[in-house]
């Protein structure tokens, strides 16, 4: 398979070569980024509600954080999974094609 880079990729009018594959780490890093982001906003959303919805807020935000991150990967875990099916699939594909020629 031709492998191209990831601004070859993403010009790639034909979509044969997957810019997926390639920013999937910094998309992972993002999520962990954010959910952090919105766990902190929780905490300090409660704790301007009051002082028990804060501590409240303090003791759910790091299960939401975690519940989160975990649903995060694994959807990009799937998307992961699809591409390699698609590639593995091509690769399959190459070589039946290069055996009956």
């Amino acid at each position: 398979m031709n492998e191209k880079g990831f601004f070859g990729s993403l010009f790639d009018l034909s979509f044969s070569n997957f810019i997926t594959t390639k920013i999937i780490r910094f998309l992972y890093g993002l999520l962990i980024f954010f959910s952090g982001i919105a766990a902190l906003a929780l905490i300090v959303k409660g704790f301007s509600m009051g002082f028990w919805r804060g501590i409240g807020s303090l003791i759910i935000s790091p299960l939401l954080f975690i519940l989160y991150v975990v649903v995060a990967r694994i959807w990009l875990e799937l998307v992961i999974v699809i591409f390699r099916i698609a590639e593995h699939i091509a690769e399959i594909n190459a070589f039946i094609k290069e055996k009956k020629g």
